[in-house]
């Protein structure tokens, strides 16, 4: 008899715990369709003061839903305007997304939050102050974030040092060039830090993270390569040899370089040749290099 109402018992507290985390479910998904609100009108807005103000909105209902219990757990899937993406050790995840200005330019927005399975809200906010950077190379932390849409997070472990997380991101800058971004981001206890020199290679030394930029019109790969075992990257070059350090007239010169971790560290590999998998129609393809016409199959 014992045994039977310690069944009922526990049938009661799962059926008890599914309906709460269904309505949990239910809020957070109200607070995503007002999300998607605030931000269809943010984009339509006329105004650089109405973009603000809309996004303020969009913050506050944010951090609302965010405070739901188990809020780490919804994806937050329906919100195109922003990345949310997940460490692959489920630490954390980082929510951002940008608003286009009037002039062309973009203002960042973002926060990372912790996996504190159902206990209270830890959230950072991350503080774009990209204009306020006068050397973008120095260590900061997320009140002091160089701004950027993240899109992709690999976690480096080595040794008995504490692991560290590279960030890939998107920064669209004016309307003459994009930049994107590798970001180093550790934690240690209650804090946070931005930056750091675990870049090797060459005119690397003292990079606390990397940065490039190109010609609005072009677009430019940096993504991991599972194959390659790296983070890889288009070679970026002036398309005029004269005319060096002015970043509109920047793109892929068709070379990829990347970054293998090796002992804790990003170590530089230049002019690397990336294989593509089988396809079938390889063979119709004619290498220069051979001189051999392809042969047609019918």
């Amino acid at each position: 008899m014992k045994f039977f109402k310690f069944n009922i018992f526990l049938i009661l507290a799962l059926l008890s715990f599914n309906l709460k985390a269904q309505q949990v479910a239910s809020k957070l998904a109200v607070f995503q369709d007002t999300l998607i609100k605030i931000s269809a009108n943010t984009v339509a807005a006329q105004s650089d003061a109405q973009k603000t103000e809309l996004n303020s909105r969009f913050v506050k209902t944010l951090v609302e839903a965010l405070k739901m219990p188990n809020s780490f757990s919804f994806p937050f899937d329906s919100l195109k305007n922003v990345s949310v993406i997940k460490s692959p050790d489920q630490a954390f995840r980082i929510l951002s997304w940008y608003v286009q200005l009037e002039n062309g330019s973009y203002r960042y927005y973002g926060a990372i939050q912790m996996n504190t399975k159902s206990g209270p809200l830890k959230l950072f906010p991350l503080i774009d102050q990209t204009e306020n950077l006068n050397d973008p190379n120095i260590i900061t932390n997320n009140q002091k974030w160089f701004g950027a849409r993240y899109y992709e997070i690999i976690p480096v472990t080595s040794g008995n040092r504490l692991p560290y997380y590279v960030l890939l991101g998107w920064k669209g800058n004016t309307q003459a060039t994009t930049k994107k971004v590798i970001e180093i981001l550790s934690f240690d206890k209650e804090t946070l830090t931005l930056g750091a020199p675990v870049f090797d290679g060459k005119e690397l030394k003292g990079k606390n993270r990397v940065i490039f930029e190109y010609a609005k019109s072009n677009a430019m790969t940096l993504k991991t390569d599972m194959k390659a075992g790296m983070i890889i990257f288009d070679h970026l070059a002036s398309f005029d040899p004269e005319i060096k350090g002015r970043f509109e007239y920047y793109g892929s010169d068709g070379t990829f370089d990347g970054f293998k971790i090796i002992g804790g560290k990003l170590k530089l590999q230049e002019e690397l040749i990336l294989n593509n998998d089988p396809n079938a129609n390889d063979e119709l393809y004619a290498d220069p290099k051979k001189n051999v016409k392809p042969i047609r199959k019918f």
